[in-house]
């Protein structure tokens, strides 16, 4: 490796991993209470996942009804895809047990205000937002392409390009940076899970061929330019991945955060966004300092941006704010807090207002729940936009 080089790897699971389902369970609450109660509905939803039992609980007041039953079994089966045994979980036997009670009163009176202008931070906390200049999307290149690999795994797998594949997955990057530049992909890792009919009787490991279609099918059209004869491809490598989903490994809400974020390219707060509404700043701050991030960007004021704010709870205004753009800054870090303060505003009720985070007509936060919460351009993810570069462009005169 060059002298000037580096690595950095990251990782994603497809949404069959076990956590990702639990993910997406507690988002799919969410979506359905903001639906029905947009203003006073407030979620906490934590799910746990394991062999043949989902337990589904935290707190929730709302004036809405969730059949936690039906909504389960629906997002198991239909969107997920585990419907048989042979995946190691099936959706519509397994047993779900509804742990929901009501919100704290503490909580509650530190976040409901008669003026919703005053509505208060649901918790103390420190969030992170980054954007940098390595994608069209701002986002870190290693983490995209672990994105991308487990959608392609999910894609193939319900378009039955690859039959024998299962819903639970994985996938690891791991970059070569030369001159702080990406350039080629280093190592791949991809963990598929598969059925018996691919696997090798002699040697009791999936066939050559499985594992040359995975890399061809999977991994090529995802890393295109970025292979060379050097990268090192690994598939399965413990020999074969039968066994998977809740069968093989528990799962819970909230444990993929470093996937949900930038991939280990930046700090993480340590608060996780599934099941959470959007008073809770661990979320809606965490997006919005990605929207502030990704606009100065955008702007061109850097090049690489990374923005802290923490809060209290009860409290609208954030405690602080932090901003480094490691040199690349057109002005000073200093100034920039100055241009974030007079250009956006971050209390919870204007992160809601101008992100439109109580909006879930079209499920976006289960849509959230699965392959990242950044670098996304979907309908719905609305802390992606670049809307205020004209706004922010007038402070490089």
């Amino acid at each position: 490796m060059a002298k000037d080089s580096y690595l950095l790897a990251s990782e994603s699971v497809t949404e069959g991993h076990p956590d990702k389902v639990c993910d997406q369970i507690s988002d799919a609450v969410l979506d359905s209470v903001l639906k029905q109660d947009p203003e006073k509905g407030r979620v906490a939803c934590e799910t746990y996942i394991t062999m043949g039992l989902v337990i589904v609980g935290g707190e929730i007041t709302t004036r809405g009804y969730v059949d936690i039953q039906k909504l389960c079994r629906k997002l198991l089966t239909e969107r997920i895809g585990y419907t048989h045994q042979k995946y190691g979980f099936d959706g519509n036997t397994c047993s779900i047990l509804n742990a929901i009670h009501g919100q704290s009163p503490d909580i509650a009176r530190g976040v409901n205000k008669k003026d919703k202008k005053k509505l208060g931070a649901g918790d103390q906390g420190l969030m992170f937002g980054y954007a940098c200049r390595e994608t069209p999307q701002l986002m870190p290149i290693p983490i995209m392409l672990a994105h991308g690999l487990v959608r392609r795994m999910t894609e193939v797998r319900k378009k039955g390009t690859l039959k024998y594949l299962g819903p639970d997955g994985k996938s690891q990057v791991s970059i070569e940076y030369q001159n702080g530049e990406p350039k080629r992909v280093r190592t791949l890792i991809l963990a598929c899970q598969h059925t018996e009919d691919v696997v090798d009787k002699k040697t009791d490991r999936i066939s050559k061929k499985a594992r040359k279609e995975i890399i061809d099918v999977i991994a090529r059209p995802v890393l295109e330019k970025y292979l060379d004869k050097e990268t090192k491809f690994f598939v399965n490598e413990t020999g074969k991945f039968l066994i998977g989903g809740p069968q093989s490994d528990t799962g819970m809400t909230g444990r993929k955060i470093i996937v949900d974020t930038y991939g280990g390219a930046v700090r993480h707060g340590g608060g996780a966004f599934s099941g959470k509404d959007p008073t809770k700043v661990d979320r809606s701050a965490s997006y919005m300092s990605r929207y502030v991030a990704k606009n100065i960007v955008a702007s061109g004021l850097a090049d690489k941006c990374l923005i802290q704010l923490s809060y209290v709870i009860g409290r609208p205004e954030p405690l602080s704010i932090m901003v480094n753009t490691y040199g690349t800054g057109r002005v000073s870090d200093d100034k920039m807090i100055s241009v974030i303060r007079n250009n956006f505003e971050l209390t919870p009720a204007g992160i809601i207002n101008e992100l439109d985070l109580l909006d879930a007509s079209d499920n976006r936060y289960l849509k959230t729940a699965a392959y990242g919460h950044f670098g996304r351009e979907e309908k719905g993810f609305t802390w992606e936009k670049t809307d205020r570069v004209k706004d922010l462009a007038k402070y490089l005169k």
